[in-house]
């Protein structure tokens, strides 16, 4: 097969029928007859399981893989990249904030370039100052705690070869952040501006971000563990000078050493640093309690199509 289209579908309901029109017009332009789409319902709430179910009773291209409950969205996309058979693979929203035809463009760069994936990066990102700005900020704590270079503003929507989509799934991490393990599996990848439509308020607000840096960082950095050793050396220089400077003090001065106010500022900021030091080690116990319970990543209910009754 020359082409997989996978999307996930939550709270789609208002979009799939535009998205399948296009997505469906968009792949035949470029593989003719020998494409599949691949929809990955992620527990969604509304009726789009319905309606996916019912495009793949009157198209044989339609797949559609029905999770058991909502695993989130990385882990939905993993799903449908699992599912897809297609030689090349283009992995895209389907709200329509990004463009089904893209495809086109994607795969003309890919040629030009020799690439094994062309990924779509907005010129701006959309949104409110908020937005924007917990954009810029996420990105910059991303680059600057991780070992890996993380492109800023990226989409969902890329164009990927077989042979990266196969290689990006030897990774086994339960808890891994997709977008990182995008850049880990390395190839040649080229980017493509574009830019992105606003069909809908974002889900991603300033909270969900800080929860998302903090899974991206603790699940690809070792960087917070090795900065508890830094700041704990630290510490201890600045109270060995502080305690020479004591000792100094008091053998040639006579002057008294400051009593209650300095005790407790040091009791107060010894004690958060190391709270906050064990709440990092903690986090990452959690991973690695996570990691070896082994538990899959989704389960799937069914799958619905022609093409899906062959997996």
């Amino acid at each position: 097969m020359k082409l997989s289209v996978v999307a996930t579908l939550y709270r789609s309901a208002p979009y799939l029928a535009e998205f399948y029109q296009r997505a469906t017009s968009s792949a035949q332009k470029f593989a003719a007859d020998d494409y599949e789409i691949v929809l990955v319902n992620d527990g969604s709430p509304d009726n789009s399981l319905q309606m996916a179910v019912h495009l793949t009773e009157s198209d044989p291209h339609v797949v559609v893989v029905d999770l058991s409950r909502n695993f989130g969205h990385h882990k939905a996309m993993r799903a449908g990249l699992e599912h897809a058979r297609g030689d090349l693979v283009f992995l895209i929203d389907s709200d329509l904030e990004e463009e089904p035809e893209w495809l086109t463009g994607f795969a003309d760069q890919m040629a030009a370039e020799n690439s094994d994936v062309v990924f779509g990066v907005q010129t701006s990102r959309k949104g409110d100052f908020v937005e924007r700005w917990s954009g810029h900020l996420y990105y910059a704590m991303l680059n600057w705690l991780l070992n890996i270079d993380h492109p800023k503003n990226i989409t969902t929507s890329r164009l990927m070869t077989r042979r990266y989509v196969n290689a990006l799934l030897m990774y086994q991490e339960r808890e891994a952040v997709i977008s990182c393990l995008w850049v880990l599996t390395g190839f040649k990848q080229s980017p493509q501006a574009i830019k992105k439509h606003m069909t809908s308020e974002t889900t991603y607000r300033l909270p969900k971000k800080i929860s998302h840096l903090v899974n991206a960082v603790t699940s690809f950095s070792d960087f917070p563990l090795r900065m508890i050793f830094y700041c704990g050396v630290f510490v201890l220089t600045c109270a060995l000078f502080y305690t020479f400077f004591l000792v100094v003090n008091r053998l040639y001065t006579a002057e008294p050493v400051d009593g209650w106010t300095s005790i407790m500022v040091s009791v107060w900021l010894l004690g958060g640093t190391i709270i906050s030091f064990i709440g990092i080690i903690g986090i990452y116990l959690s991973k690695i309690f996570s990691e070896t319970k082994q538990r899959p990543y989704v389960i799937v209910r069914n799958i619905y199509g022609q093409s899906g009754q062959q997996h």
